[in-house]
């Protein structure tokens, strides 16, 4: 095709290279092939179309080794992109030769070695620059002070050090300068002054310090300023804002003290404002305070007081507010319109946090307005009166936090409503009356906080029937009657209850409920002694009578010989079933579960094994749903992802399951446990790609198909090259001919592992 003049295979699934003979191809002057599949070095042959090209899209491949030297002589080139390949070695200085270059990209994924030619500042005619995120280093040339066409000058995520040359003061036409991400020092040079295109300036992350120049506040046409997380000190400018577009400020975590500048939102264009963590005082100023553009703002970790202006946390477009750890105060105000008369009071606020700060009176019942509202944080404040009931028009709502207040009066009923919820804290408060059961009407509660208020009466069985609780704290109020013991409050610490000195339970050790009982009825001297110590030699002789029974069921486990015990052996063993039992001992224990208690088994070969002691399964010549059938399917398993079942033993009492023994442990262990830490990225990695093929071959090779269904760190256990397995596969299901004919409509699992 010798007259082909254009063209473009972008973003298809090409693979191979591009090393053709172009020079069948004299007229070509666009090859674009970004977004492929492309694996090869960067092709030569295209050295033979220098009299026509001038547009080279390479990017988006997998092209790999350096940049060809002889890319400098393609001088016809207008635009060249390499981005986004994995491109190693130095930028080539002979790039600089390319003087009709308007538009220039070799970042994104790229990792090169060294700095910037100052070559490139020969480039008179480049418009756009992007070198971001390839692992430059050094200083920026001050030849670049020479590229007065230039209009975008992207540099950010790269390991840039040094201070900003003054010549990029000459970029008069620059519109949009990133240098964040990055290790430049020093102070912003006055010489920025003469960039009054700039739209976007951004220099977070870095090690600037000295004051924000005042002449910021002079460009007419800025949009963004992002100077985030620096070292600058001094005061905000005092007219940034005024005459200029302003949409996004952010200047957190500096050093910055001073106020507010009052003309922020002089364009009713701002959206963003974020100033957290710096040495700021005063008010939010009125006119900020009806910035109606407003969607997101942090004040956060300030000195910031006086009253939150009215109606501000009802604008409109908000949708993240957060005033914490200042020092506002006085009372919040209703919204001043019924929230059921017209749809145009419902705000857009998704997240709001005004705790610890000195807000007082009551909560505005005008809550109802946040009908997106998913965090609501207002802890370690001064509000005072009634949870308004129309908390229960949050409907979206995820976490409540209203702790360290001086709320009063019944926890409304209407909290039920808020059925998305799954964090909700009011303790340290004075709340009074009874726990209302219509909490356990929202079934994906994993956090209850009621502590240190004067709630009475007894805790509602039907909390205890909510089996997404994991966290409870019901201490220190007035709740008395028996504490419930089914579902999760069979695992609840008992810390959680106390301070209620009328509340009983097997739970509560020093208060059982009979011995409550006899405390309340007796009457006073010698009877209620002498009730006492049959008490405690009753509970002696029982304690005895148990331990009895322990040792000889112990004793009888192990005498129990290979006759009454059977095992099935899923591949050649060099143990028998005796060596198996022999490990089920206390001194074994390694583990324990919803499934079973697992030991640490050592054969006489030295063979090490883990033995799981079933719970549940009390028998095998009764109806065992399928049991044996699945136990046969797992041991037929042969992944290496998958952890190994070796045999299974039975009795008429017992089930045991006998695995490979994995000796780091889980890999929650790894992460959480006491030696937590010591897995790092490059390994964590690997764990989960072993443990992705383990799935992997589960869910598409396996016969029949599994779903595991309970997959979590605790279940994936790492051998002693931290090779990961998949294990526990207590709720397993198998989809019989592809899965078309199960139903799982049952939730299983881990809470916090389970989707929403």
């Amino acid at each position: 095709m010798s007259s082909l003049r254009f063209l473009n295979m972008s973003n298809n699934q090409f693979e191979g290279s591009l090393d053709w003979n172009y020079s069948t191809l004299p007229s070509l002057r666009v090859l674009d092939a970004y977004n492929n599949n492309f694996s090869s070095p960067l092709p030569l042959g295209v050295l033979s179309l220098k009299n026509n090209l001038n547009h080279l899209e390479l990017g988006g491949n997998y092209f790999y080794g350096e940049i060809p030297l002889i890319y400098g002589d393609l001088f016809r080139l207008e635009y060249l992109s390499l981005a986004g390949n994995d491109l190693q070695g130095r930028i080539p200085r002979e790039l600089g030769n390319l003087t009709n270059l308007r538009e220039l990209y070799l970042g994104y994924y790229n990792a090169f070695e060294g700095g910037i030619p100052m070559e490139f500042g020969k480039l008179v005619n480049l418009v756009h620059m992007d070198l971001s995120t390839c692992e430059l280093d050094g200083s920026i040339p001050k030849e670049f002070g020479s590229l007065s066409s230039l209009d975008t000058l992207f540099l950010h995520v790269n390991r840039l050090n040094g201070p900003i040359p003054k010549e990029l003061g000459n970029l008069t036409s620059l519109v949009n300068l990133d240098l964040s991400l990055n290790g430049f020092s020093g102070e912003i040079p006055y010489e920025l002054v003469s960039l009054k295109e700039i739209k976007l300036l951004n220099l977070f992350m870095n090690r600037f310090h000295g004051s924000v120049p005042d002449f910021v506040a002079g460009y007419p046409k800025l949009e963004t300023l992002a100077l985030w997380m620096n070292n600058f000190t001094g005061k905000i400018p005092e007219n940034l804002g005024w005459n200029q577009p302003l949409k996004e400020v952010d200047l957190s975590t500096n050093k910055l003290t001073g106020t507010i500048p009052k003309h922020l939102c002089e364009s009713k264009q701002l959206r963003v404002l974020i100033l957290k963590k710096n040495f700021l005082f005063g008010s939010i100023t009125e006119d900020l305070g009806a910035c109606t553009s407003l969607v997101r703002v942090r004040l956060a970790e300030n000195y910031f007081n006086g009253s939150i202006p009215s109606g501000f946390i009802y604008l409109p477009e908000l949708n993240f507010l957060e005033l914490q750890s200042n020092m506002f105060s006085g009372s919040l105000s209703e919204n001043g319109y019924d929230s059921d008369s017209s749809s145009k009071n419902r705000t857009h606020l998704e997240q709001m946090n005004l705790s610890n700060n000195q807000l007082s009176g009551r909560l505005p019942f005008s809550l109802s307005n946040f009908s997106s509202l998913q965090i609501l944080l207002m802890s370690g404040n001064n509000f005072s009166g009634p949870i308004p009931p129309s908390i229960g028009q949050l409907r979206q709502v995820v976490k409540i936090d209203l702790s360290g207040n001086s709320l009063e009066a019944r926890i409304p009923l209407e909290i039920g409503n808020c059925l998305h919820l799954n964090y909700l804290d009011l303790s340290k408060n004075e709340l009074s009356g009874s726990i209302p059961q219509e909490i356990s009407d929202i079934k994906i509660l994993n956090y209850l906080n009621l502590s240190r208020n004067h709630l009475n009466d007894t805790i509602p069985q039907s909390i205890a029937s909510m089996k997404s609780l994991t966290t409870v704290d019901f201490s220190y109020n007035d709740l008395a009657g028996k504490l419930p013991e089914t579902g999760q409050f069979s695992v609840f610490n008992a810390t959680s209850f106390i301070g209620n000195p009328r509340l009983c339970g097997p739970l509560l050790n020093n208060n059982p409920c009979n011995l409550t009982t006899a405390n309340e009825t007796s009457p006073p001297g010698k009877p209620h002694n002498s009730f006492k110590l049959v008490f405690a030699l009753g509970l002696l002789m029982c304690s005895l009578v148990f331990a009895a029974a322990a040792v000889f069921k112990a004793r009888s486990f192990k005498k129990k010989g290979s006759d009454s015990w059977k095992m099935t052996a899923f591949q050649k063993l060099d143990f028998s079933v005796n060596d198996v039992i022999e490990s089920v001992k206390d001194g074994n224990v390694i583990g324990r579960g919803g499934a079973g208690v697992v030991y640490h088994g050592k054969t006489p070969n030295g063979v090490e094994i883990a033995v799981k002691k079933l719970m549940g399964f009390n028998g095998i010549n009764g109806h065992d749903h399928g049991f044996k059938a699945e136990i046969r399917t797992l041991g037929n398993i042969r992944h290496r992802n998958i952890v190994r079942l070796l045999a299974f033993c039975s009795n008429k009492d017992t089930n045991l399951l006998v695995y490979d023994y994995m000796r780091n442990g889980s890999l929650g262990e790894a992460l959480h446990g006491k030696k937590g830490g010591i897995l790092g990225w490059n390994l964590r990695y690997k764990i989960a790609v072993d443990a992705a093929k383990g799935l992997c071959y589960l869910h598409h090779d396996c016969e029949p198909l599994i779903v595991h269904r309970d997959v979590k760190s605790n279940n994936i256990l790492l051998d002693s090259s931290f090779e990961a397995r998949v294990a526990d596969f207590g709720l397993a299901k198998f989809l019989v001919d592809g899965g078309a004919s199960q139903c799982m409509s049952a939730i299983a699992g881990s809470y916090g592992y389970i989707a929403p």
